[in-house]
């Protein structure tokens, strides 16, 4: 299970630095003139929303997932407090992209609220998408990662969706690590735990999609932040690409939008089904902090 684990760590942040070049792009044709089909780590357009940054780096998704991680370390385990400070921390003097839910915490910290009242009303799949270190850590322990998964999320995305969101693909994933294919897992994981909830159809539309050519599907969905489309976009991936995590990582940028939030969980579910053999060599040895995440995860093997 370690060595899958560590691929699944591994393949959401590499999703999420493949998805940086072309991120928020929301016109297919224009990703299709300006990168081709993009199969390897770019730099993102000097017109993007993350020109500062350059080929292997993160996007504001991946940035804080590495805050996350770091904390994780740091700490340990996950503490909310630690991990709020480092997040602060983060953004003291940021170069790159700053989102409305991220402003929007931010202006909540400095009113004098705490982390566990500081989240935005954002619907925003983003703050479910960061939480693979928190299912290393705790991937014994179902219990403690549900109540970590939904600390840490709720601290930047206090909606009841996205909260959801990110207990669902959490528990998913460590089911998957556990042996599940990853749509049994989806299928167990709602029956058990959504039923009656707007999850349910959610993941239904999902995985009835898997069939469907995935630019056409994500853009039925919306290609947009909003968990509304992203979460059913997620699931059509994992569901259509269950044994190749290179082509949904691919498609998924290809499909626009929001590519690097769907991105950080596709890879971590992927990821934890097909282990770290299943990343492309050249997406890792490109990633700038590749080292610095298997040093981390090699820390938290030891504090816990």
């Amino acid at each position: 299970m370690k060595t899958k684990a560590r691929g699944m760590v591994m393949a959401s942040f590499a999703a999420d630095s493949l998805a940086l070049g072309a991120h928020w792009i929301y016109e297919t044709g224009m990703i299709d003139r300006k990168f081709g089909r993009v199969r390897q780590l770019l730099k993102p357009l000097k017109e993007s929303y993350h020109p500062t940054k350059d080929r292997g780096e993160f996007t504001h998704y991946g940035d804080q997932t590495l805050v996350l991680l770091e904390s994780v370390a740091d700490h340990g385990g996950f503490d909310l407090q630690h991990f709020a400070g480092n997040w602060r921390g983060l953004f003291k003097a940021y170069h790159g992209y700053v989102d409305e839910a991220t402003s929007w915490t931010l202006e909540n910290f400095a009113s004098g609220k705490g982390p566990e009242e500081s989240g935005s009303f954002s619907n925003d799949l983003g703050g479910a998408a960061r939480i693979a270190p928190l299912v290393y850590r705790y991937r014994e322990d179902v219990e403690q990662l549900i109540a970590c998964v939904r600390a840490q999320t709720a601290m930047t995305h206090n909606t009841a969706l996205v909260l959801a969101g990110a207990e669902f693909f959490a528990r998913v994933a460590g089911r998957v690590l556990a042996g599940a294919s990853p749509v049994t897992a989806m299928q167990e994981v709602g029956a058990e735990c959504f039923k009656g909830t707007p999850l349910e159809d959610m993941l239904k539309d999902g995985l009835d999609s898997r069939k469907l050519e995935t630019r056409s599907a994500i853009l039925e969905f919306g290609q947009s932040c909003d968990a509304h489309g992203a979460f059913p976009a997620v699931v059509h991936l994992i569901a259509r690409f269950e044994e190749d995590l290179r082509e949904a990582l691919v498609e998924n940028v290809m499909a626009g939008g929001d590519s690097a939030a769907r991105g950080l969980v596709v890879g971590m579910v992927l990821g934890a089904h097909l282990g770290p053999d299943a990343i492309p060599q050249e997406w890792w040895t490109d990633l700038k902090q590749g080292e610095r995440i298997l040093q981390l995860l090699e820390r938290i093997d030891k504090e816990s």
